[in-house]
């Protein structure tokens, strides 16, 4: 069942002037340690964060709150499954609204989808449920 769904669209150079002006201020603001440590590693270190950025402000669009009623930038981070696949860790608010909006008996899923072509980044999130284990109903 899906809960929720987000996209957003970036400018790739709108991160890189602000990492210009702000610095540290603006990337520890808005992004997790694991997140840093990614882009920082990158080529395209500003196309990274960017996509990172843009899959932020899709969560929030996915939970329906946008980042209002206790979500904060931080609250959403990217990482990669063992298989590279990304996905959102959901922390603080964020993640007390997606218990509040998942059935019971229902466990949550965050779906991702990440891409850049410059001058643009896009992520595109998709918050579905499935039955816990052990709560499947029979047909």
């Amino acid at each position: 069942m899906i809960l929720g769904i987000g996209n957003d669209t970036i400018d790739i150079r709108r991160i890189e002037a602000s990492i210009e002006r702000w610095g540290d201020r603006f990337l520890n603001r808005i992004f997790t340690p694991v997140e840093r440590a990614k882009s920082d590693r990158r080529k395209n270190r500003s196309a990274s964060y960017a996509k990172r950025f843009a899959a932020k402000e899709a969560c929030s669009k996915a939970l329906g709150t946008g980042l209002r009623a206790g979500v904060f930038w931080r609250d959403m981070g990217v990482v990669n499954e063992a298989s590279g696949r990304p996905t959102l860790v959901l922390t603080g608010g964020a993640a007390d609204h997606l218990q509040r909006m998942t059935p019971p008996g229902m466990e949550p899923r965050i779906n991702l989808s990440l891409t850049d072509d410059y001058p643009l980044a896009q992520a595109i999130v998709i918050i579905s449920c499935v039955p816990k284990p052990g709560n499947a109903t029979k047909p």
